[in-house]
């Protein structure tokens, strides 16, 4: 990708200095308590396994460490750029900024402005308004606080599920922005409502649908900062369509020698979110992307 020249984004928290520490559930034991460290192929097992167990990786981190499950947090340090001399933050921040000029453009026809989300850069946990996480469950966004929160060792493990790359990282940045656009057009909410109506398995399919659709608005994304500001090269949208497919439900369950299940999936098999990502990348447009229909 042709990213260099790109304008950096002014919403980018670096927070991978800060620190996160555990109180004893019991007596006055050193109130800092033992911190949890997660390697590169803890991450990769966690993420994998708790996909498949259809387990919250982070208590699972909690279990298997024995640390009680409530985080206690200092004092937080304050809110910086991305480092200059940060390679993987500065790319990020370049990305988030042509994330913030597209839909800044799109959403207006839709009726709405687009609020600027911030992206936060942590390191293995991190306490959000949507409760306290760990790098195992991988980057998220959180309508509670309208934020991105990556860990960048997450791209070291996506190139180990097989999707390394400029593309395929911007296409995960993309993915969780797009569940941001998700949350201005008040999708999120509505699918969020409707799921405590439903049975488990319903639920779960809406949640795929909206998976799919943040894949699409990916694309949506990236065809139109093609278009404007020509940052793709070749081989970009193979290494996107590679990501995409490497993180599929199947995929996963697949390489972990286990049973191909799609009642279990939680965001969609490889060919549906590929075939999302191609529908935004060709057409560009955001009403294309209705996964409900």
């Amino acid at each position: 990708m042709l990213w260099r020249s790109g304008r950096r984004s002014e919403n980018i928290e670096d927070r991978r200095d800060e620190d996160y520490a555990y109180e004893e559930q019991q007596g006055d034991a050193n109130p800092s308590g033992p911190r949890i460290r997660i390697g590169g192929k803890t991450l990769f097992v966690v993420i994998v396994v708790g996909l498949l167990m259809g387990k919250d990786p982070i208590q699972m981190l909690n279990l298997l460490s024995g640390l009680p499950e409530a985080p206690q947090h200092r004092p937080s340090k304050p809110t910086v750029s991305a480092p200059k001399n940060d390679e993987a933050a500065e790319f990020v921040s370049v990305i988030l900024a042509d994330t913030e000029d597209t839909w800044k453009q799109l959403l207006p026809s839709l009726g709405k402005h687009y609020r600027e989300p911030h992206l936060v850069l942590f390191s293995q946990q991190i306490n959000s308004a949507c409760g306290f996480s760990t790098a195992a469950t991988g980057p998220f966004y959180c309508p509670g606080d309208e934020k991105v929160y990556i860990d960048l060792s997450f791209f070291q493990t996506l190139g180990q599920l097989g999707a390394p790359g400029d593309f395929a990282r911007a296409y995960v940045i993309g993915h969780e922005v797009g569940h941001h656009v998700q949350n201005i057009l008040g999708i999120s909410n509505k699918v969020h409502q409707l799921q405590q109506r439903l049975s488990a398995a319903q639920a779960n399919a809406l949640s795929v649908r909206l998976e799919l659709q943040a894949d699409c608005y990916a694309g949506v994304w990236a065809y139109h900062a093609n278009k404007q500001r020509k940052i793709l090269e070749a081989g970009d949208v193979e290494e996107g369509l590679q990501a995409a497919a490497s993180i599929g439900d199947d995929r996963l369950q697949h390489n972990a020698g286990r049973r191909v299940s799609p009642e279990s999936f939680t965001h969609g098999s490889s060919k549906q979110r590929v075939d999302w990502l191609l529908k935004g990348l060709h057409t560009g447009d955001v009403q294309a992307c209705n996964t409900f229909s």
